[in-house]
């Protein structure tokens, strides 16, 4: 059965709160994007300057996030040297963190970062990594020992939802399956009815899903079809 994660991209709070609301009863897992205005031109929450009140309660252990006791929250950091920030996210609460590899500068850098994380964050915190559809798999290899998981994405263009389908996935995708075939590959952007079965034909595990989940008021059962492919 292929894993389904819901997505989600907001600017502020309230609506944080209302997106995680469609979700929370019909799956353990929600990606929250989020975009820094500099890796990628849109700003999203909690990188949104306007709204700072609950980021500071929720790192002050003041407050929590939405849900925090019935949903677990992967973290999309379209920002830009995210691993600089690793405390800011985890404090958070971000039980997964996907690191974008064109965001993360040096790579013998970025490499030094995921050797040195600590024993908790290794042992609580899934670390994944995403590529964009012009980048070269190889460039995975110096560091595939030290994540969890890769996350290819399936736009172009990323930072903003609805975008169309990038077909340059399909071969990273064959690619990576090929040389890392014990690797969770999640699959982010354009997933919906049209390219989820190529996408878990050419060997993804995981479906991470924003807009397509909204085709029809019937949530569960839009995510049953796609664990189902």
């Amino acid at each position: 059965m292929t894993e389904v994660t819901p997505a989600i991209l907001v600017r502020d709070w309230k609506t944080l709160k209302e997106e995680l609301a469609i979700y929370v009863n019909v799956s353990k897992l929600i990606q929250i994007d989020i975009c820094d205005g500099k890796f990628v031109p849109s700003t999203s929450w909690p990188m949104h300057l306007e709204d700072k009140k609950n980021v500071v309660k929720i790192l002050n252990e003041e407050e929590g996030m939405p849900f925090w006791d019935r949903v677990d929250f992967e973290f999309d950091l379209m920002v830009s040297n995210a691993h600089e920030q690793i405390d800011f996210f985890i404090g958070l609460g971000a039980k997964q963190l996907v690191f974008h590899l064109e965001a993360e500068g040096d790579i013998n850098e970025f490499k030094e970062f995921l050797e040195g994380l600590d024993l908790y964050i290794r042992e609580n915190i899934k670390i994944g990594l995403a590529i964009n559809t012009t980048t070269s798999v190889d460039l995975l290899k110096p560091l595939i020992s030290y994540i969890d998981y890769i996350q290819c994405m399936g736009i172009e263009k990323i930072g903003f939802q609805g975008q169309n389908f990038d077909e340059k996935v399909l071969s990273q995708i064959e690619k990576i399956h090929r040389e890392y075939p014990e690797m969770e590959i999640s699959v982010d952007g354009s997933v919906n009815k049209n390219t989820a079965e190529g996408l878990v034909r050419a060997g993804a595990t995981r479906l991470v899903i924003g807009s397509a989940l909204k085709e029809n008021p019937d949530i569960i059962g839009n995510i049953k079809y796609f664990e189902n492919l």
